[in-house]
This record gives C-alpha cells, sequence and structure tokens, in this order.
C-alpha cells in the first residue's frame, strides 16, 4: 500500500479561486463616502450638515447591499454634496472669521497709532503759540 503524499494530483486538481466576470457595458458600484461622513459627523458637524451626509451615506450602503445601484448612486451623490458642503463650511468659515479678526486687529491698532500721533501734536508744549 502506497500512503506517500499524492502531489502530482493535488497540483493537478483545478483551482477554486472565481475568475472575475467580465463586466462590459456596466459602470462600477458607486461609493457610500460612510468615512468622510462619520469624520464630518464627529469632528465637523457644521449645522448637522456631517449627520446628514452621514444617514444619506448609510442609505447608500443600504441600497448597494441590495442591489438597487441607482438609488446607491442617488444617496451617493447627496451624500458627497452634503460632506462637501461640511467640510467647506467647517473649514473656510473659520478661516473667514480669523482673517476678520486679524483685519479688524490691524485697523484698530493703525486707528490707535493714529490717535496717539494726533494727540501727541495737539498737547505737546509748542513755543510758537506762547509768544
Amino acid at each position: 500500500m502506497d500512503t506517500s503524499y499524492p502531489r502530482e494530483d493535488y497540483l493537478s486538481a483545478p483551482s477554486h479561486k472565481r475568475e472575475p466576470s467580465p463586466t462590459v457595458g456596466t459602470s462600477p458600484l458607486p461609493r457610500d463616502h460612510l468615512v468622510w461622513s462619520i469624520f464630518n459627523t464627529i469632528y465637523m458637524n457644521f449645522c448637522c450638515l456631517g449627520f446628514v451626509a452621514l444617514a444619506f451615506s448609510v442609505k447608500a450602503r443600504d441600497r448597494k447591499v441590495a442591489g438597487d445601484v441607482e438609488a446607491a448612486r442617488r444617496f451617493s451623490s447627496k451624500a458627497r454634496c452634503y460632506n462637501a458642503l461640511a467640510t467647506a463650511g467647517s473649514v473656510v468659515l473659520p478661516l473667514l472669521l480669523a482673517a476678520l479678526v486679524i483685519m479688524g486687529v490691524i485697523h484698530l491698532s493703525k486707528l490707535a497709532q493714529e490717535s496717539v500721533s494726533f494727540f501727541t501734536y495737539q498737547f505737546s508744549g509748542s513755543d510758537d503759540e506762547d509768544k
């Protein structure tokens, strides 16, 4: 009785790996933007847009799992739009506010310098007025 391992038979056996089916004419599945939505919800929830984007991302993922690609694409597009708005609102508005504060400080410092120079000129002891 031969108890050796049949190496030749094992190597020649057909592999059980599935070959990807050719997808001619089909578009790839839409992205659900779930990670971006979670980030916007936790860190940059400007006017609750991050939460709205999270809701649409979950809907897009559910529709993608169910096989409804068109609905998943619509929800994905809405999630991307709300994520972009939340990110822009959370990044641009604080930068705009910081720029306004800096411009206000610069304007007030110039105004203070002008008023100091005005008062030092007015109240300095000039000899021309006394004579």
